[in-house]
């Protein structure tokens, strides 16, 4: 896929994924969002350094992985690493309309690191100045999630360190909208974004993103 398509795509996987990131994080951006009562800066300003944070991570993750990404891109293993990048987000896709929930045991694999960031994260509550939010966003991006993951792994079969970082912020930003909007209507969004309806139609653009993105000139060849 040309660039301009793989941002267009990222950004769609982020923004349909937000369905997940209700559940994942929802929680915490309507306690940031709660939390600007003891803060004299307004709720949008902070929701926008935690969500700022948050997508930085995503970015440096991005690019961490991306180098390996890059060593590997015309190896057996790089044309191997785009076939799992793809069948990661059909099984996201799955999960997201709630048909199969195999992906959470990818979720798992980043727990101890998230030990150890969490009660780093829970000090930081309650968000009273923009830096404490833009921290507590840069630590939560690295909260264990199945749709991050499958996301990270998918732009590092990109082909570059910086174009793998770029990826995972229109991914970060896709994610914003409903982000955004949950710190400061929680229920209402919640309530959307949670409809079997909404869930199913986003989980089949997921599945049908992966189907794309798979090499199929080369299973084709095997």
């Amino acid at each position: 896929m040309t660039e301009p398509l793989l941002i267009t795509t990222a950004i769609l996987i982020g923004l349909l994924g937000s369905t997940h990131c209700i559940g994942m994080c929802g929680g915490i951006a309507a306690s940031v969002g709660l939390s600007t009562g003891h803060s004299r800066q307004p709720a949008w300003l902070i929701l926008l350094g935690y969500n700022t944070g948050r997508i930085f991570s995503y970015s440096v993750a991005g690019a961490l992985l991306g180098v390996v990404g890059a060593v590997v891109v015309t190896s057996p293993i790089g044309i191997a690493l785009q076939i799992f990048a793809g069948l990661l987000l059909i099984a996201m896709g799955l999960y997201i309309g709630q048909w199969w929930f195999g992906i959470t045991k990818l979720e798992s694999m980043g727990g101890h690191l998230w030990r150890h960031i969490q009660p780093l994260a829970a000090k930081i509550l309650p968000i009273r100045h923009l830096h404490q939010a833009l921290l507590l966003g840069l630590l939560w991006g690295w909260l264990p999630c199945g749709l991050v993951y499958s996301t990270l792994i998918w732009s590092s079969a990109s082909g570059s360190w910086q174009q793998s970082a770029l990826l995972m912020a229109a991914f970060g930003l896709g994610t914003m909208p409903a982000m955004f909007m949950t710190g400061l209507l929680a229920k209402q969004v919640q309530a959307v974004m949670q409809k079997r309806i909404v869930r199913q139609l986003a989980g089949l653009i997921i599945i049908l993103f992966g189907i794309y993105t798979l090499p199929i000139n080369l299973l084709l060849g095997l």
